[in-house]
């Protein structure tokens, strides 16, 4: 059994280490973290609308003097359920990978407001982004992107505290990053990890994510922040690898046969995965997964939102509830 709760609010890992977790880990509850050293403090990722961001710092403020003013916020990756609050860190070094930066417009907050607005303009595909993101408020966020971009290692001081940032994309995203803290055996991996969950690889080559899991498993480390769900230990990124190993693996012969990646979203066998969370999101991954089949000299991109209008078939396939079906219900 687990020692860590997975409850709403801030979790103290110990030694100015904090993992801020939103349950239940699905479409749009992102975790966050910050790491405080005397007064000096870094915020690892915001969350994904201005009053839950609001709420994570008042939290954090309320129990971490350093929280106060943070000096350094860094982005895990572009994806606006860890970035759509960064203009609420006023006047902090905000720092991400080119990646990142690159990817960062991806998920516009402005269309985000209009479908939730007037879903029925989008169809299918704006009906089931309505129903993913209902919880969270998009009409007053301005995009605030990285000020300053690493490649492949960048070593920071948090007062005497040393964390190291390790560029790890294009895997989950663009421009995916570990943030790890060797002395206290903490690491933060932002969407690398989604723990009892289902992953979503909108960018690979899955390969490469796999690599990554593998580069996880064997750092020195015992307590991890997943980008969404509960506090984990490496036997989640195991689990989660495995996943994504077992997909491919499955995915391989229908794409031989020339079968299309939808098709073949419904004729695999997801076994004990199709009880996760989000299995829908099979969909993504296999069109990925085909992607890096092809190998392709120049790696198509694919828009979003048509994506949703498939994983709502998939959903209802599997015969799922609605996303969020108690959020109405109670306060988050």
């Amino acid at each position: 059994m687990s020692r860590w709760q997975f409850t709403k609010g801030l979790h103290d890992l110990g030694n100015g280490c904090w993992a801020y977790l939103q349950p239940d880990g699905s479409w749009g509850w992102s975790n966050a973290g910050i790491i405080a050293d005397g007064d000096a403090s870094l915020l690892v990722d915001t969350l994904f609308d201005l009053k839950y961001t609001k709420e994570m710092l008042d939290a954090m403020r309320a129990s971490i003097p350093a929280a106060e003013k943070i000096g350094i916020l860094v982005n895990t990756h572009a994806d606006g359920d860890h970035t759509f609050g960064n203009q609420l860190v006023e006047g902090a070094r905000i720092i991400a990978t080119e990646g990142t930066v690159s990817d960062f417009a991806r998920f516009d907050p402005a269309v985000l407001d209009q479908i939730m607005k007037d879903p029925a303009k989008y169809g299918r595909a704006g009906d089931f982004m309505a129903e993913c993101f209902r919880p969270f408020e998009f009409s007053d966020i301005v995009l605030t992107p990285p000020t300053e971009t690493f490649k492949d290692r960048m070593t920071i001081k948090v007062g005497d505290k040393t964390v190291e940032l390790i560029e790890v994309g294009p895997s989950h995203s663009l421009g995916d990053a570990l943030i790890h803290v060797p002395a206290d055996k903490v690491i933060y991996t932002g969407d690398i990890l989604f723990s009892e969950g289902t992953p979503i690889a909108w960018y690979g080559p899955i390969a490469r994510w796999i690599d990554v899991c593998n580069l996880v498993l064997d750092m020195d480390v015992e307590t991890i922040v997943a980008g969404h769900g509960p506090i984990s230990t490496k036997e989640d990124v195991r689990r989660m690898r495995d996943y994504l190993m077992d997909v491919t693996e499955k995915a391989r012969p229908f794409y031989e046969q020339g079968i299309d990646f939808l098709d073949a979203a419904y004729k695999i066998d997801l076994g004990e995965y199709r009880d996760w969370n989000d299995a829908e999101r099979v969909i993504v991954t296999l069109r990925t997964l085909y992607d890096d089949f092809d190998g392709a000299a120049e790696r198509p991109v694919h828009p979003p939102i048509p994506f949703f209008e498939h994983m709502k078939d998939m959903r209802e396939h599997l015969g799922k509830p609605p996303v969020h079906c108690d959020f109405c219900c109670h306060e988050h």
